[in-house]
């Protein structure tokens, strides 16, 4: 006798639907790759923006519909850091190296550190913090290479950062996740909508953002960049 009856095996197997959504991040990591390579870099972050609302949604639903439990087959979570650090880290990082955003041999010290310093945060099972957020830096590589070169700041700033981002990796501070975390999330959660509308702007204009929008842009990345920092700094000083 078994306890697997059809409908039981129509639910799961309409569970593992959600197993196929993640996994779709795959192909869309390799279409992002292959425009890299010719150079047309607006076309590969709309594609990781794609994975980036991919991503999104498919932590809820398997969330939602209890997948770990039903499915104890198939890790969605190992499945997820997959993904994620193909489109989060090593795409971003073949960005920065390939680009011409930094020059020889800078792209690939900072390149190299971008894809060991996410490797080891993806692999860090303290990364996520009681009240949502990330300790250190959370590797969203994709956002911030992105930012970089829509704003095209002097090569000696963007190492700068690089390199900050990096070492912040290791440290105690927290970053935000706009939709987990409660606390100023009413103003965190429109701000992510205004960064990711002028992304779009910046990659249907050439990787571009000129005036107001380019202030704009940049307010915004710094508000989310620090807000769970400044928050972390209230808590413990005032």
């Amino acid at each position: 006798m078994t306890d697997i009856t059809p409908e039981k095996d129509s639910k799961e197997s309409a569970l593992f639907l959600i197993h196929i959504l993640t996994a779709s991040g795959a192909p869309i990591a390799l279409i992002a790759l292959l425009a890299g390579a010719q150079g047309k870099w607006g076309e590969m972050f709309a594609w990781l923006g794609l994975a980036l609302v991919v991503d999104g949604i498919d932590g809820p639903l398997a969330r939602k519909f209890n997948v770990a439990e039903r499915l104890p087959r198939w890790s969605g979570a190992s499945l997820d850091f997959v993904i994620d650090y193909a489109t989060y880290v090593f795409l971003p990082a073949f960005a920065l190296s390939a680009s011409g955003m930094l020059g020889q041999p800078w792209n690939w010290i900072c390149g190299g550190l971008v894809v060991f310093t996410g490797a080891l945060y993806f692999a860090d099972n303290g990364m996520k913090t009681p009240d949502g957020s990330f300790k250190g830096f959370p590797a969203v590589w994709n956002m911030v290479i992105f930012g970089l070169m829509v704003l095209s700041p002097s090569q000696a700033f963007t190492i700068f950062f690089v390199l900050f981002c990096c070492v912040l990796t290791f440290l105690p501070i927290r970053f935000s996740h706009p939709v987990r975390v409660k606390r100023w999330r009413a103003v965190t959660l429109p701000i992510t909508f205004v960064w990711l509308g002028l992304a779009g702007v910046a990659v249907s204009h050439g990787m571009v953002l000129e005036g107001m929008a380019a202030s704009v842009f940049t307010a915004a990345s710094l508000y989310l960049f620090s807000v769970s920092a400044v928050q972390q700094f209230l808590e413990r000083y005032l």
